[in-house]
């Protein structure tokens, strides 16, 4: 996420800032328990970066795990290897990445859902910074049936399935319909990063890149 000028954007150019966030403070613990369920299905005002796939050709959903904390995120088609740290909210209300001297770090938003565990996981990473790409530079290329690992704390890999990938306007972002789980009781991963055009004369970009995985699988 960086400005014209090559230079870090500013709090508009960061994971959408929204005033529906109020919402997901208050209701992250309840989504993340599946209390408040999601269906599937397209965002309001989402496009599909990937397109749909049909649900009987991906993987059976597997038994949600405990809690444990994450240590890396992998996405073999990508390439990506990457830590995770915990992060909160930034002062407008929006999941704080990593510091643009982080590229290749994952933030994990540390007040909700452990991956892995019932209800839907937050990982954010940059698509560039002022020099280089960011570790999710090529996040909206994947495509479903795509496998992403999450080594966890307590030595388990968690395996997730992606089922879809939308590019979301900022204009209208429904918090709840891209963030909250899509099927109550899943296991669930969101990856998320900058997309759209950028924008010159906000300096930010003008929606985001949502994946949308499960878990479909354990190891060690």
């Amino acid at each position: 996420m960086t400005d014209d000028q090559g230079q870090p954007g500013t709090g508009t150019g960061r994971l959408v800032p929204l005033a529906t966030w109020a919402l997901l403070l208050l209701g992250l613990w309840l989504w993340g328990r599946a209390v408040t369920g999601v269906p599937g299905g397209t965002a309001t005002g989402g496009t599909w970066a990937s397109g749909a796939v049909d649900p009987a050709l991906l993987p059976r959903a597997a038994a949600p795990l405990g809690d444990a904390l994450p240590q890396r995120v992998d996405i073999p088609r990508l390439g990506v290897q990457a830590p995770v740290v915990a992060r909160g909210l930034d002062a407008e209300g929006a999941v704080d990445p990593p510091p643009f001297d982080q590229p290749g770090v994952v933030g994990w938003y540390g007040a909700g859902t452990r991956p892995g565990a019932r209800g839907a996981a937050l990982l954010v990473g940059h698509v560039d910074t002022r020099t280089r790409p960011g570790v999710f530079y090529k996040l909206s290329t994947l495509t479903p049936g795509a496998t992403v690992r999450v080594v966890r704390s307590d030595g388990k890999v968690a395996r997730f399935t992606v089922d879809d990938v939308r590019v979301m306007p900022r204009t209208g972002f429904d918090a709840h319909q891209a963030y909250g789980p899509r099927r109550p009781g899943r296991a669930e991963l969101r990856l998320i990063t900058c997309g759209g055009a950028f924008d010159r004369t906000t300096g930010s970009y003008t929606a985001n890149v949502v994946v949308d995985a499960y878990l479909t699988g354990t190891s060690h």
